[in-house]
């Protein structure tokens, strides 16, 4: 797998996804919070699958953040048992589709159930060679990086041996390359803390659409508008 263009044009090999409108879409259509929830994953199948089609390599998706713990008890436990059953039921699916699957964040307050079913999952697709679809649970950018500062201080690492290259390889799934390309759909415009260290030269699109709604023909307006972006890299 290739590393992000340092050019212009192209096909991003590194799409950011970021979620969000379920819970409006949901409103919108009159339905209960969870639904939206529940369409929310059909479409990142979707939209992942048509992403790989037109030639991404990784996919990561933010799927819950550090603060969505705020939200109630009830809307967490069907998030948290949408994803156990996206590792244990629907992952021969995304297996056959040939992704390889990789869980990024901290494993504080997951419950045991939850770290058996991504273990699980990232057992069963390890073979996975078509892309790599990155699931953000229980992620937080500056969580990630002080957690990692965390396991350097557990190693001893020395302070002139601290550079960019060796911070990287402490982050979750280090193999996972820089972002080139970030979407983020019902009309937000911030990052709201996504993968803040693999963001600092990926190009930003912001969609009006709620998630569940966001289609292939959004993609390709998206892809289409980074391919005719010239990225520099601070040159």
């Amino acid at each position: 797998m290739t590393g992000p263009d340092d050019t212009s044009g192209g096909v991003p090999a590194h799409l950011g996804l970021i979620l969000d409108g379920n819970r409006r879409w949901a409103r919108q259509q009159g339905l209960p919070l969870v639904d939206g929830h529940r369409r929310g994953y059909a479409n990142l199948r979707t939209i992942a699958l048509a992403a790989v089609d037109r030639g991404v390599e990784y996919i990561s998706a933010f799927v819950f953040s550090t603060e969505n713990w705020e939200r109630t008890t009830e809307e967490i436990d069907y998030l948290m048992d949408l994803i156990v059953w996206v590792a244990t039921k629907d992952i021969d699916a995304l297996a056959r589709d040939g992704f390889k699957i990789l869980f990024l964040g901290s494993l504080t307050k997951l419950k045991p159930k939850v770290l058996q079913a991504i273990n699980l999952a990232e057992q069963k697709t390890q073979g996975g060679t078509r892309a790599v679809l990155g699931l953000c649970l229980n992620y937080g950018g500056e969580v990630e990086i002080a957690e990692g500062v965390a396991r350097m201080l557990a190693d001893a690492v020395a302070p002139e041996a601290v550079t960019p290259d060796l911070i990287k390889q402490y982050l979750y799934h280090p193999e996972i390359p820089p972002l080139d390309l970030v979407i983020r759909t019902a009309g937000e415009q911030r990052l709201s803390g996504f993968m803040l260290w693999r963001v600092s030269y990926s190009e930003l699109y912001f969609s009006p659409k709620l998630w569940p709604s966001f289609s292939e023909s959004d993609l390709d307006e998206a892809l289409k508008e980074y391919a005719s972006r010239k990225r520099r890299f601070g040159k």
